[in-house]
């Protein structure tokens, strides 16, 4: 056996196979974890170019799971001697234990995503005179255009995961990432508009001419928007929600609740409710980790288990959880591809990969025109959810008043306040519109993050309650 993360570091990838076989002995799972990770972050801001970082990191983290128990070590020098030292250290767990090794995880011929390095092109020059062009054009498009901040993102991820059964699942993943955001002031009043774009592929589509041009537009016209807008009102609204990103609120204060470990613990919200309804008919929520190129997608998971779409909720029914091999196992369940690490320092966790809700068969407009008094909200910014509960608040960053079905005047300062399970029981449509975010998505959990995807179509949700700053 052989593969260039061993090669790279004179690590022999036999005698790296023979030291993990005896250090994860008697354990129920486990692997080793080889990454090599290369990254660039530009950033553009203020006129001048901020901060231009270029990272190489390598590293490898040795996991052994014995029932509940994990034991972790890591170390960013990979050779047999820190390697043996990592070993050491993770057998604790399986010391007096004869455990029976999970079955391997299914093997796949599918990639999602090309094998390319997307900080190779454009080169350092193009990619720094771009940033200023862009931050041009953004200043001249409004004399009210008072800041400008773009960035370029980029990194290729390759990982080797090798299993105490010898089994050997190799991945390389690249992601890309471009950001706009411009803000603009009318006297002393500022607001800001961001856009972004990315996915699991080069630059190249996001900074076409002409695609880079539209994006600073759309930042503009948010900004704008906001400007022009009135202080939200406070109270209890029907509110409908767009599509695409406003996904992240299903994200946040339903998705989480869904994940393995949270409900092996019974800490969810959701927890055991598997069968039963707890969404409107109609509600089919899904994790799907298999679209080409998106930013939340995975070939394999961080464990090696090929993704999947996975039906999480279907018609308004429980189905399933998102689960790692552990808390599957645990469960007495199936694994679904959902086992992630930010990298070789960190473990394994259950986390969303693409968290959509799927289409209905109602017209967007419709949808708006039966809410005679209420909110039309098509951006949302930073939130807070306790999965426990399942309470939420999310912040507004574009919305506008519904009067008699029309949608009226933008208001600003709107807060979205509710509990995720119960609003899931409220959604009284649901469009069939549905939209992917634009790939700009990062979550958060257990101080871990990982990228992600959501999606959802239009959809209205009735008598939610919405903070306001009208006076």
């Amino acid at each position: 056996m052989t593969h260039s993360l061993f090669d790279r570091h004179g690590l022999d990838a036999s005698r790296a196979e023979a030291i993990v076989a005896d250090a994860l002995s008697g354990v129920d799972d486990g692997e080793l974890f080889l990454e090599h990770r290369t990254s660039e972050t530009l950033v553009f801001d203020d006129g001048r170019m901020k901060s231009a970082a270029f990272d190489v990191s390598d590293g490898f983290g040795l996991r052994a799971v014995a029932g509940e128990a994990v034991a972790v070590a890591h170390a960013s020098d990979v050779s047999e001697a820190a390697l043996r030292r990592a070993a050491d250290a993770v057998s604790v767990v399986a010391r007096n234990r004869e455990g029976t090794l999970d079955v391997a995880p299914a093997g796949t011929n599918r990639r999602l995503y090309a094998d390319i390095d997307p900080i190779e092109a454009p080169d350092f020059a193009e990619k720094a005179a771009l940033l200023a062009a862009i931050d041009a054009y953004a200043r001249g498009r409004d004399p009210r255009v008072r800041q400008v901040s773009v960035s370029l993102a980029a990194e290729r991820q390759e990982v080797a995961i090798l299993r105490p059964d010898g089994q050997l699942i190799t991945d390389r993943r690249p992601l890309v990432r471009f950001n706009v955001t411009v803000m603009v002031g009318d006297g002393t009043r500022m607001e800001t508009g961001t856009t972004g774009a990315g996915g699991r592929e080069p630059y190249a589509r996001f900074i076409a001419d002409g695609t880079w041009q539209a994006a600073v537009d759309e930042a503009l016209r948010r900004a704008l928007v906001n400007l022009d807008a009135a202080p939200a009102p406070a109270g209890t609204f029907d509110v409908v929600l767009g599509p695409g990103w406003p996904g992240i609120l299903l994200h946040e204060a339903v998705g989480h609740g869904l994940e393995g470990d949270f409900n092996r613990r019974r800490t969810s919200a959701f927890a055991g409710l598997m069968g039963e309804r707890v969404a409107a008919p109609g509600v089919t929520v899904v994790d799907d980790g298999t679209r080409p190129d998106r930013r939340g997608s995975l070939t394999v998971d961080d464990e090696g288990t090929p993704t999947n779409e996975t039906v999480l909720i279907e018609d308004g029914r429980l189905v399933q959880y998102m689960q790692d091999r552990q808390n599957a196992r645990l469960m007495g369940m199936t694994p679904t591809g959902n086992g992630r690490r930010q990298s070789y320092a960190h473990t394994i966790m259950p986390r969303m990969t693409n968290t959509v809700m799927k289409s209905g068969d109602q017209n967007p407009e419709e949808i708006r025109a039966g809410v005679k008094d209420g909110l039309y909200m098509v951006a949302f910014g930073g939130g807070q959810v306790d999965i426990t509960s399942g309470k939420f608040v999310f912040s507004c960053t574009e919305g506008y008043r519904l009067r008699d079905g029309k949608v009226a005047e933008p208001v600003r300062g709107a807060m979205l306040i509710g509990n995720g399970p119960d609003a899931l029981t409220r959604i009284a449509a649901v469009g069939n519109d549905m939209a992917l975010d634009d790939g700009v998505g990062t979550c958060g959990k257990a101080g871990q993050w990982v990228p992600v995807g959501v999606g959802q179509p239009t959809i209205r949700i009735n008598a939610m309650t919405v903070g306001g700053t009208e006076a």
